[in-house]
């Protein structure tokens, strides 16, 4: 098998690789450079890098190997993390232009180091929307990133590069955030698949913040079983991000390849059937078909929900760069400047209301799932748009883009429920993405139906050939 066969494998089969001797680290690594240096120019996903730092990381594994000591599970799979995550010796852009000006992080993330733990080899940075304030994946100061499957469409924002790089055989598992959708925009459109935990449950120390109260971080890759294992590595309390559960958390392990015969999966109605081209519709029978999944369920006022997810994202957002509005307006990105902007004027009492709404929301919905253990919702009304374009017509309505691709991700991170982001293929050009919804801390239903979902070939996350 040649190297660049290799580095299309999932990170778990990398690794077994590397244990099984078939290739060392150091190959592996130089192999992903190589190909970084060939398709980034195409892609723009890396906005950084870490070329030295990965060849020194792959060193010590393959010292480990021929030592013969246990190697983590994730040993010599190639790694990245999108900008806003520190990387020590890196400066941490976030998206943007006014970051720049500061000094390199002394010290990674506690996502990558976590990562980097179990085995990964870091790569380097990766291209997103100024501040996470993004669905497109377009980046005013750095270009926008492309998607693998298509160059001239969106790879969806805000973890565009993540993605990008995925799909696209850059790198095997990459670290996103997702505060409003901003991992299951990506996976739909790139064709990933994607995790976005728990508010809570994994630790967001060392990444630059959007929305506190909905920031959440999480990977995106080619399989479910590298989702799990990614999970795993970043589990744990973690006293440097104060929203950090302490509550105790099994492993995945081997979990996700349990049977769902048992499981009660409906299929979301209501808002979440409205406002949809016809790939979104179609890629939800195909899932719901293949789980025999019959029941239908309707999550109340989530159309509300949406609309109190905007005015909360607006107002802390805009509280958070207050100083750099101040200082800096003419650095930001004008469509960003213009939302802070925006945000920073909003009522307090609408602020509060939509803070009083969340908690009647979370209510209705935690009901919900004393009937069913699964909840099926499409991921994006429509698959990636070409790049630049303003809008898109929904239903026969003609709408501004930007803002409506997170329709149907918004109300389910606004009250923090794990989702798994699966990959399915309608047609044959573009994919489109299904969100398998599980209640608060149970992200292992959501593996097991997405694993369910992949062995059945339903879903899948091939790397993307940039001929085609």
């Amino acid at each position: 098998m040649s190297l660049d066969d290799l580095l299309d494998r999932d990170a778990v089969g990398i690794a077994s690789a590397f244990r099984a001797g078939e290739a060392s680290a150091s190959e592996i690594a130089e192999a992903a450079l190589a190909r970084i240096e060939e398709r980034n120019p195409w892609l723009n996903a890396f906005t950084d890098v870490t070329a030295e730092r990965a060849r020194a990381r792959a060193a010590a594994l393959d010292a480990a190997r021929a030592r013969g000591e246990a190697l983590p599970p994730l040993a010599a799979a190639p790694v990245a993390a999108k900008n806003l995550f520190d990387l020590a010796g890196i400066v941490t852009r976030a998206g943007s232009r006014i970051n720049r000006d500061q000094r390199p992080a002394t010290a990674d993330a506690t996502a990558v180091a976590r990562l980097e733990a179990a085995g990964g080899v870091t790569l380097g940075a990766l291209n997103m929307g100024e501040y996470a304030y993004d669905f497109t994946g377009e980046n005013a100061h750095d270009g926008p990133s492309r998607n693998p499957r298509n160059t001239l469409r969106m790879t969806g924002g805000s973890s565009g590069g993540s993605g990008g790089a995925v799909a696209g055989g850059l790198a095997a598992i990459a670290l996103g955030s997702d505060t409003n959708g901003s991992i299951r925009v990506p996976s739909a459109f790139c064709g990933t698949f994607g995790l976005k935990p728990t508010y809570g449950r994994l630790s967001r120390a060392g990444a630059f913040p959007f929305v506190a109260s909905l920031d959440h971080v999480g990977p995106l890759a080619r399989s479910v079983r590298d989702l799990a294992a990614c999970y795993d590595a970043l589990l744990g309390p973690d006293p440097a991000d104060p929203a950090c559960t302490r509550r105790a958390a099994e492993p995945i392990g081997q979990g996700f390849e349990e049977g769902i015969e048992e499981l009660r999966i409906a299929r979301l109605g209501g808002w979440f059937a409205q406002h949809r081209m016809e790939e979104s519709d179609r890629a939800l029978d195909m899932v719901a078909g293949a789980l025999g999944a019959t029941a239908r369920a309707t999550m109340p006022k989530a159309e509300l929900a949406r609309g109190a997810a905007f005015l909360i994202t607006m107002a802390e957002a805009a509280e958070l760069h207050q100083s750099r509005l101040r200082a800096r307006a003419a650095d930001f990105d004008p469509a960003v400047r213009d939302r802070l902007i925006a945000g920073s004027l909003l009522p307090a009492a609408w602020v509060q209301a939509a803070q009083r709404f969340r908690r009647w929301f979370a209510a209705e919905v935690e009901e919900l799932f004393h009937y069913h253990d699964i909840l099926l919702a499409p991921s994006t009304p429509m698959p990636a748009p070409m790049i630049g374009t303003q809008e898109v017509t929904l239903d026969g309505v003609t709408m501004p883009l930007r803002p409506n691709i997170g329709l149907y991700t918004q109300p389910i991170s606004f009250i923090g429920l794990p989702v798994a982001a699966v990959p399915v293929w309608p047609s044959t050009a573009l994919p489109m993405g299904v969100q398998v919804i599980a209640p608060a801390w149970r992200e292992d239903l959501a593996l097991r139906v997405a694993r369910a979902l992949e062995a059945s070939g339903m879903a899948w996350a091939p790397v993307a050939s940039l001929e085609d």
